[in-house]
């Protein structure tokens, strides 16, 4: 068997690169290849087509294996990450009582929202909890972080239980400024030597944190979240070793809180880079062991590209998120709800949340392999692009003084602005693709219904009341969809809702295509549509929408055809409707001549001509 196998394979010769290209560039026809096949990322460096063993030949990362250093495979030996509930309740009686629940129903790390930062209110929380089954979670203040680490470290001696304690406290100094353009008003280096103290005998507890899931929610880059992320935990290095702390004790307490966003690939490889860079950056320190080099990293699904509108189509977003980073190999997930951008989540969309990632889990089985993405010529070649493009960002962070000088003189969080605009107007402009919202929407959903106050926008649901308005100096906090949300939350508020009719005539296969595609055009800001099988003239469709009370007549036929039609249904219509041309005709400029003024196009910002729309047709 193993002879006739051999003879198979001996009946393909090796094919090389160029032959490969050479094929290729003969299907195109003329066509270049750089333009139709190369892909230009917003990460600052092209995808090729196709990717062969010579790609990964000369890169290191292949060389190590999952749990050695860099830990580009992994910081483990195995995949088992832990699933996270975030629990906010009103009282910490309400919390834990949550916490007992959701524990047996699979979920293993807990999240809580520490109101008070006693001790009485960490024992309530922790009552009936198995700290050795479960890793515990707290965010609170930045303010007071410390009185919860003292609490926290009160409490488990007390009880003896400091050495089976796993989690993290979320002390965050930078979020301030971050948020709000406003410097944290406390010393941070020696905040964080004092929350290092407070929890000396608890090892299991990693108190300083890397929140760059706040730059990921305001619409950051992968690279930029990556190389922003690496200078702030290098800036927690930073400020404690200048306070005299060694690089092993501060290493181990930093906790990595980082976005993924439904780019799958690029995702999976931010966080191989991320392993990669950090345990570089660390080792430059020379910590006494290698396990100082490795990272601790909890993966939040995206807010930046959850919908309103179609929300369940926020399942298959956070989904493959979660599997992006599962495959990633993160120590921890917390998979966001569907409905948090409309509302406090509730009991169905948590458990929903939970089970997305008992699905990858118990199901899919990833969990079984390490780093399965290992050895593939795309995903290695991400890992070094991205691990590049992150750490020019990390080298210009450090010039300009570091992590905290760059937040506290707004650097960051402007560079995260034009990368939000940036998006933002790929979004209007369809380049980036919000299913349900700015392509194939759900044309008869209405949304407004269905709306809670959530705070100030950015969606967190729980803010100290002293922060309940965003600054002008910090993060954006609208999310991609929010631009046509309000496009359709505006028809929805209007005493008229706009009807679009579409007056197909001609090619047969044109009209259908051009149907279609105004369809999902005007759909997009929640107007009526009406399509048509066709017509024999211009006259018949243009007398039809107007008996339907059409608002928009679109014409949709052929280029060629439009020449004719074009001026003869403008014409025959005279104002009692806009009048729109499906299409970029050669004609175009001798149809605005005559006074056609509309055309919807590939070419077109979405956005921008619906607006115009709404200002003309709402009521």
């Amino acid at each position: 068997m193993t002879q006739e196998r051999e003879k198979l394979f001996d009946q393909f010769p090796p094919v090389s690169t160029e032959e490969w290209r050479a094929k290729v560039e003969a299907d195109l026809k003329g066509a270049p290849f750089d333009k139709k096949l190369v892909w230009r990322t917003n990460e600052g460096f092209n995808v090729q087509p196709m990717y062969r063993a010579e790609d990964t030949a000369n890169l290191e990362t292949t060389d190590s294996l999952p749990g050695e250093y860099p830990f580009v495979r992994g910081t483990r030996t195995n995949n088992d990450w832990l699933p996270r509930q975030e629990i906010i309740a009103d009282s910490a009686e309400e919390a834990n009582k949550k916490a007992l629940d959701v524990l047996g129903k699979g979920i293993v790390s807990l999240g809580f929202k520490a109101k008070e930062a006693t001790a009485e209110e960490i024992k309530t929380l922790l009552s009936g909890i198995d700290l050795e089954k479960t890793e515990v979670n707290f965010t609170c203040c930045p303010r007071k972080a410390i009185q919860l680490a003292n609490a926290l470290a009160e409490v488990l001696k007390a009880e003896g239980k400091e050495k089976q304690f796993k989690g993290s406290i979320d002390f965050n100094p930078f979020k301030k400024a971050l948020k709000h353009g406003v410097a944290f008003p406390g010393d941070i280096a020696q905040m964080g030597a004092d929350m290092i103290a407070a929890v000396k005998d608890v090892p299991g507890v990693k108190v300083l944190a890397v929140d760059s899931v706040m730059l990921s929610n305001a619409g950051a880059y992968i690279y930029q979240e990556l190389g922003y992320a690496l200078a702030w935990g290098a800036e927690w290095l930073t400020l404690l070793t200048e306070k005299g702390l060694s690089v092993d004790e501060i290493a181990s307490r930093v906790k990595f809180n980082m976005g993924v966003s439904s780019n799958f690939f690029m995702e999976l490889a931010k966080f191989r880079s991320a392993r990669m860079l950090w345990a570089q950056i660390v080792k430059q320190y020379n910590p006494a062991s290698d396990d100082a080099c490795k990272q601790t990293v909890h993966a939040v699904t995206s807010r930046f590209n959850q919908t309103i509108y179609d929300a369940h189509v926020n399942l298959l977003r956070s989904q493959t998120e979660c599997m992006s980073a599962a495959l990633a190999g993160v120590d921890s997930i917390t998979v966001t709800p569907f409905d948090v951008p409309y509302k406090v989540p509730d009991d169905f969309s948590e458990r929903i949340a939970r089970n997305q990632q008992f699905l990858l889990k118990e199901e899919s089985h990833l969990d079984k392999v390490v780093d399965p993405a290992g050895g593939s010529y795309y995903v290695e070649t991400l890992t070094v692009a991205i691990a590049r493009e992150a750490w020019k960002l990390f080298l210009e962070v450090e010039d300009k003084g570091g992590f905290l000088a760059c937040v506290n003189d707004g650097t960051v969080q402007a560079a995260i602005r034009e990368a939000s605009a940036k998006r933002h107007t790929d979004v209007a402009r369809r380049k980036e693709i919000l299913l349900g919202t700015n392509q194939y929407p759900n044309i008869n959903e209405t949304a407004a219904q269905k709306i809670e106050t959530t705070g100030c926008g950015c969606g967190c649901h729980h803010h100290d009341k002293e922060e309940e308005t965003c600054g002008n100096g910090g993060l954006p906090t609208e999310r991609a969809a929010s631009d046509f949300e309000a496009l359709r939350l505006a028809t929805e508020a209007a005493s008229n809702r706009p009807k679009v009719f579409m007056l197909t005539i001609g090619n047969l296969a044109m009209r259908l295509a051009r149907a279609q595609f105004s369809t999902n055009f005007f759909g997009c800001a929640g107007y009526e549509i009406i399509d048509n099988l066709g017509f024999e003239t211009v006259e018949q469709g243009v007398d039809a929408a107007l008996a339907k009370g059409a608002d928009v007549v679109v014409l949709c036929s052929s280029d060629d055809e439009y020449a004719t039609l074009a001026p003869e249904a403008f014409k025959y219509l005279d104002g009692r409707a806009e009048f729109v041309v499906a299409g970029a005709p050669a004609c175009t400029d001798d149809l605005k001549a005559q006074g056609i003024e509309n055309f919807v196009h590939v070419r077109c910002n979405v956005l921008e001509t619906l607006q115009a729309f709404n200002a003309k047709l709402l009521k």
